[in-house]
């Protein structure tokens, strides 16, 4: 029962998480960095960013393959699944959030931060649910536990190198940089940030709950 409810914990976390990618990206002032290349593929192609972040995550899971080998376990398989909903999601919230065409710069970067915001307290809820991970934290993972890496400036290089390698696809493919723009940075900066606060917070809030208690 309680793993049970983990599971649903995990899965609200990952429709938060999908609802904050969609914001951010409906803002206009770029997307975040994991949904940075699967989102200049949906410019450029017809399909769908949740159908890119899909494909996308499933390479991400071929590479921890060959990266892991023999210490790729199946629950590392998990990540398929996972992946094909949190693509579904993206799609759904994108869909969902039809009526967001801001306007002016400030609207933009008030969307943004509200997606920022969301997004933080969807990678926090997952954290809490710790039942599984996406492909991309669970690649990063992969990485620095195989070349002892830490795992936070892992974590940012590789959002680094996604933001890098989705320039390179929009110069490839469009003759611009369409897709990344500073809103990238932003959420780059600030999501990590704001997923501690709320653990911060809640542990907070749990240690006054415990001496009211006692």
């Amino acid at each position: 029962m309680e793993k049970l409810k983990r599971y649903a914990v995990f899965l609200i976390g990952l429709f938060i998480n999908s609802l904050g990618v969609s914001l951010i990206t409906k803002a206009d002032l770029g997307t975040s960095p994991i949904s940075s290349i699967p989102y200049v593929l949906s410019l450029n192609f017809p399909l769908t960013l949740g159908q890119f972040t899909i494909a996308f995550s499933l390479l991400l899971i071929l590479i921890q393959l060959a990266i892991l080998r023999r210490n790729f376990k199946a629950e590392h398989l998990l990540q398929i699944p996972i992946s094909i909903l949190f693509g579904y999601f993206i799609d759904l919230t994108m869909e969902l959030l039809f009526f967001i065409h801001p306007q002016t710069y400030m609207a933009s970067v008030i969307y943004l931060l509200i997606g920022c915001v969301i997004l933080g307290f969807g990678v926090y809820t997952e954290v809490l649910a710790n039942v599984a991970m996406l492909p991309g934290e669970s690649f990063v993972r992969a990485v620095s536990s195989t070349w002892k890496t830490e795992f936070g400036s892992t974590k940012v290089a590789f959002d680094v190198s996604l933001a890098v390698i989705a320039g390179i696809l929009s110069l490839l493919f469009a003759r611009r940089l369409d897709g990344i723009r500073e809103g990238t940075i932003i959420a780059a900066l600030l999501v990590g940030f704001i997923a501690r606060l709320f653990g911060r917070k809640l542990a907070c809030q749990m240690l006054s709950m415990k001496f009211r208690n006692s």
